[in-house]
């Protein structure tokens, strides 16, 4: 994350470093961060839901998101996190149902 005064800026990604530094010759100690930035931010905001975070993830063959309120950098989700948060949700889908299924009937 390229953060400025707490307002994110722009990102750089490993795949940046590999396709505008590696590939091209260049030298990562020599080239500037603002030559090889991910141009416009890709992020999320707090309201959106996981699913819009996966979706985004997907679209754009990325592994983690910003969490940006208001220009402000809240934190990253990685795809990791997003795919622990939906696996734990079916889980407790599937128990709950389990429980539903298998309870006597009053009377």
């Amino acid at each position: 994350m390229v953060v400025s005064q707490g307002k994110l800026i722009d990102l750089v990604s490993e795949r940046d470093d590999a396709r505008k530094v590696i590939l091209q010759g260049k030298s990562s100690r020599q080239t500037q961060v603002k030559e090889i930035m991910t141009s416009p931010a890709i992020f999320m905001t707090p309201e959106q839901t996981v699913e819009d975070g996966m979706r985004i993830m997907t679209q754009k063959h990325i592994r983690h998101l910003p969490v940006v309120e208001d220009g402000i950098l809240l934190g990253v989700v990685s795809i990791g996190d997003l795919v622990k948060w939906m696996i734990a949700a079916q889980q407790q889908t599937i128990s709950q149902l389990h429980n539903y299924m298998t309870s006597q009937y009053p009377g």
